[in-house]
Parts: C-alpha cells; structure tokens; sequence
C-alpha cells in the first residue's frame, strides 16, 4: 500500500469513527486523583471504568456500555460513571486500594462499599446485571 493511500484511509477512518460517538459521549468523565475518592467519600453510587484506548476489551465493554446507557437514561441520572486511564492510573492509589487486577475492569461502587465488579468480561447481560444493581443502590 503506498503512504498516500495509507494515510488517506487512516484519516477516512478518523472521521468516520468521530460520526459514531454514543449520546452521551460528552458526558464522559476521565478520573484524576480525589474525584472518585471524593464521590464515594459523600456515598454517591459510582461505575468505574479502568479503561484504556488501545484494549480491545475494553472497547467491547465500552460497546455495551453505551448501548445499555442509551436504552436506560435512568443509569446517567443515577450513577456518576467515571473513566480511569490505566494508562494513568493503573499503579496509582486508588487502583491499589480497590486491587484492581488490570485494565477493562468495571466495578460499582455504593459509598465506599463494593457492589460487584466484572475482571475483563464482555457480556452485555453481565454489565447490564452490575449496572442494574448500581442503580437499585442509587435508588434504594
């Protein structure tokens, strides 16, 4: 393939994935250090994504996130979903403190309390199960 084609079809490719963001992809939140602490701190009900862009995993999760948030907006109002950077963030404290395994972990939190969490899975009925637990929390 010569370069020209290559990088035609990259940025053809950009473009393209930028036109498919979910709905909510504004209100995506990128962890830094206090903010997750801080919300469970005051008891809020929190989803935690540790994430990163270049793993596939979590990209398939991050698909059935977006499908199941967008069917149920009941899950944005209740749950304050936060994004950590395993990149970032993966040795950092509160990756240690909650022993987080590895990227494309998703875990629900109440409080400071653990409500499940889900080590590389996909599933869409799994997370649809943690998510749905989450918010039976934020509204109990």
């Amino acid at each position: 393939m010569k370069r020209r084609d290559f990088l035609t079809l990259t940025a053809c490719g950009v473009l393209l994935t930028g036109l498919s963001a979910p709905a909510w992809a504004g209100k995506r939140v990128f962890y830094t250090p206090g903010l997750a602490e801080d919300a469970m701190a005051a008891g809020k009900v929190v989803f935690l994504d540790f994430w990163t862009n270049w793993c596939p995993t979590c990209a398939a999760q991050n698909r059935a996130l977006d499908a199941l948030r967008a069917e149920n907006p009941a899950y944005d109002r209740a749950i304050t979903f936060i994004t950590v950077n395993w990149d970032e963030y993966g040795n950092g404290t509160l990756s240690k403190a909650m022993k987080i395994p590895r990227r494309s972990t998703l875990v629900a939190m109440n409080g400071t309390a653990e409500i499940g969490r889900i080590v590389a899975g996909t599933s869409k009925a799994d997370i649809k199960v943690l998510l749905d637990a989450a918010l039976t929390a934020a509204t109990a």
